[in-house]
């Protein structure tokens, strides 16, 4: 260790080693530097101990000689036509020596070549316990397809197998993301956004599920529309189903089983036990289809008892058959076969989960808090019905997501399903039992402060470790994005400054003493463009909030569309004209997190923050009301400056409420930007008030749980739909019968 890093230094220069940012702007342009004891805490949350300066000499070394400890780095990433360069570390006397080298293609093709290190560019040199090493950086004479790919070295034939130096993954992306037909070629189009569970349709049961989402595909469809937008469909806890937040899941490699139409899979139809079962629950399935909220302990209950049955007339009729030409039993074999050993820990966390009575895995008896202990393995081989049938259950969840989309695809929808990718899964859920090794739960991830949240947000959610991500090759983090882009045609990753860095807060802090850490961003953003090509897959970044500067330009550059809601979108006092929107974003009046064009107007969201007692005191109320009347006043400034309330001096009265013809022009206004995607929501179709999800409320309120007031059928003849109709002519995608 050098002085520079001694002493008083030391802590900043482990900090610059381990990706911990000393300062960040903002969102009002105030700098903040981070203090030595947030830095020690993050440090140890990163696995660095730092709370003495032997300590922090101690983590600093092992940083530094890390780098030297192997002769390949894990990984290497590179952009299509890009000359393959690799690093390499060996001892000096080794450098004249030829080495050979193996690439092998993802598709299987293999390349054998021998490289001489000394011809290779040298960038540094270290003695280490008295032999000195180099690295220099080999340029490889391959030229490498899209895809991942492994490179291995051996020091020679005579030291084949025993000699070998190492391996790499090799990733060769392209620039940017997948952009589809036809906005590649610069249209415009649009769709309608929705939270799943908060579809009411006939039949089903207490919840939204698959089956309302292929109605809504139809009257997209009937609309026009390009695409559906989703909230994360992500797994969350069954044995705790009122833990309801689709952004804090248990998993977000798997589906939520609540989504599942019981009555659309083959074994209702097979089975007379499932549909005696569901005959037994009709006054219980009325109760929920008729209420206001959903009831999610119920309707989880409900479905479990239906779920049961329907797999064992699965595994009675098809997996016991001897029949080998049982097609729906090499189907469920080939999911499961797919899935492989993330499905199958998977289905193990389900399993102990209800074998633990719900407790979070961190208080489970020891030999089973790793998913590979020879505990859990014995309990594996006495369960295996319990996880065939959670493999069941997401067999089937994939099945009729796959319906919706291939019926999307069908009735013309050129994109189709729009999943949303959430920042993390909670710290006691199934990936973070499954990736300890990745997943940090020593910290948590949040925001700053910002004019949303003035103390700062903590989501709760454990991020990603950084160095193990790319230790790992980058694997988690291309397993999280290939099954969020699966029968989807747009992907919304949430918080996609995560990308860059993610703003970690240590255990049992508060927001204010958290910091940011670097994340490996062009590499992550080139494993986004590959896997977005891959799964003809475009990509949205939520990117509200404290957005770095250079940022959005880079992202653009990337073919990532920026995301841009019309509150937010202001130049001073003013809002921002549809002129001034970029053309690579998606455009939205309001999300799920804010209230919708109808409780914005009326000011629902500032009462219900008043009657849970939200506001720190009266002048704080009596401020944002006086915000939200010059918001309506500089919004009608905005649709008159358009020409779209009509004749010269039309502007509604003072005190009047949002109506069709007001929220149709809102949407026209943004129709009429550049932007490639308008997503208008359909809370606003319907004429809801009360907005999804109230940040900073937890049991105060039913949030995510309000359903829509009218049934499916019944949008169609909404009057906003009406008065909107020739709005969005423009943008409509034609119906057609083939697939983009």
């Amino acid at each position: 260790m050098t002085d520079e890093s001694a002493g008083a230094n030391g802590l900043d220069h482990l900090a610059r080693l381990a990706g911990i940012e000393s300062e960040y702007w903002d969102i009002w342009g105030n700098l903040h530097r981070t203090g030595d004891a947030g830095k020690v805490s993050i440090l140890g949350a990163l696995g660095f101990a730092a709370d003495s300066e032997a300590a922090i000499a101690a983590s600093t070394a092992s940083i530094e000689q890390a780098a030297w400890a192997q002769g390949l780095p894990p990984v290497a990433v590179f952009r299509l036509g890009q000359a393959i360069e690799i690093s390499l570390v060996l001892p000096a006397a080794r450098g004249d020596r030829g080495i050979a080298c193996r690439i092998l293609e993802e598709g299987g093709h293999g390349h054998h070549f021998t490289v001489v290190p000394d011809q290779g560019a040298l960038v540094e040199e270290r003695e280490i316990a008295g032999e000195v090493l180099q690295r220099r950086i080999l340029n490889l004479p391959v030229s490498l397809p899209l895809g991942y790919h492994d490179l291995y070295l051996d020091l020679g034939e005579e030291a084949l197998g025993s000699g070998e130096l190492g391996h790499a993954r090799l990733i060769v992306a392209p620039p940017g993301c997948y952009l589809p037909e036809p906005l590649a070629g610069g249209a415009r189009r649009w769709g309608i956004s929705t939270h799943l569970y908060s579809l009411r349709r006939e039949g089903d049961w207490g919840i939204g599920d698959f089956t309302g989402l292929a109605a809504l595909v139809d009257l997209a469809s009937e609309l026009g529309a390009a695409l559906i937008g989703l909230n994360p469909l992500h797994a969350l806890f069954l044995e705790h189903p009122d833990r309801a937040s689709p952004y804090s899941p248990s998993s977000r490699l798997f589906l939520n089983p609540l989504y599942i139409d019981p009555e659309a899979v083959a074994d209702f139809a097979e089975s007379r036990k499932a549909r005696s079962v569901a005959k037994s629950m009709t006054k219980e399935l009325a109760s929920l289809r008729a209420a206001t909220f959903i009831d999610y302990a119920k309707v989880a209950a409900c479905k479990r008892r239906i779920f049961s049955a329907l797999f064992e007339n699965f595994r009675d009729r098809h997996l016991a058959s001897s029949d080998d030409s049982d097609g729906r039993a090499a189907a469920f074999a080939a999911f499961v076969r797919d899935g492989g050993e993330p499905l199958r820990r998977f289905a193990l966390f389900e399993v102990l989960s209800r074998h633990f009575a719900g407790a979070s895995w961190t208080d489970w008896p020891e030999e089973f808090r790793h998913c590979d202990g020879p505990a859990v393995v014995a309990f594996a081989e006495t369960h295996r019905d319990d996880l065939a049938q959670v493999q069941y259950l997401q067999w089937q969840a994939d099945k009729q997501l796959a319906a919706a989309q291939a019926r999307a695809y069908a009735l013309g929808l050129p994109i189709g399903m729009y999943r949303d990718l959430a920042v993390g899964a909670a710290a006691d859920g199934a990936d973070s039992w499954i990736a300890q090794d990745v997943i940090v739960n020593s910290a948590t991830v949040g925001c700053p402060p910002d004019p949303f949240n003035m103390l700062g947000q903590d989501w709760g959610t454990p991020p990603l470790h950084p160095l193990a991500l790319r230790a790992q090759g980058y694997a988690a983090f291309a397993n999280i994005v290939r099954a969020n882009m699966r029968h989807a045609g747009a992907l919304r990753i949430d918080h996609v400054m995560g990308l860059l860095h993610l703003f970690w807060i240590p255990a049992g802090q508060k927001p204010d003493s958290g910091a940011y850490i670097q994340y490996p961003f062009e590499d992550l953003l080139a494993v986004l463009a590959l896997e977005s090509h891959r799964n003809k897959c475009l990509v949205v970044g939520e990117d509200l909030g404290t957005v770095p500067e250079g940022f959005r330009e880079r992202m653009a550059a990337a073919n990532v569309l920026s995301y841009r809601v019309l509150y937010f979108e202001k130049d001073g006092e003013r809002f921002k004209q549809p002129t001034e929107y970029p053309k690579l974003a998606l455009a939205c009046v309001t999300t799920h997190d804010l209230a919708t064009l109808a409780g914005f107007w009326g000011e629902a969201d500032i009462d219900l923050k008043r009657e849970l007692s939200l506001y720190p005191d009266a002048a704080s109320e009596e401020g944002e009301r006086a915000s939200r009347q010059a918001d309506r006043d500089q919004l009608l400034a905005a649709l008159e400056s358009q020409g779209l309330l009509g004749d010269p001096g039309s502007r509604p009265a003072e005190g009047a409420a949002m109506d069709p013809a007001l929220s149709a022009a809102v949407h026209r206004y943004l129709s009429r930007s550049p932007v490639s995607l308008l997503l208008v929501q359909i809370d606003d179709l319907t004429e809801e008030t009360e907005q999804l999800n109230l940040p900073g409320t937890d049991r105060e309120r039913a949030n995510w749980r309000r359903r829509l007031h009218l049934p499916i059928r019944d949008i169609r003849g909404s009057a906003v739909i009406s008065a909107l109709a020739t709005g969005l002519e423009e943008r409509s995608a034609r119906p057609q019968s083939t697939e983009p």
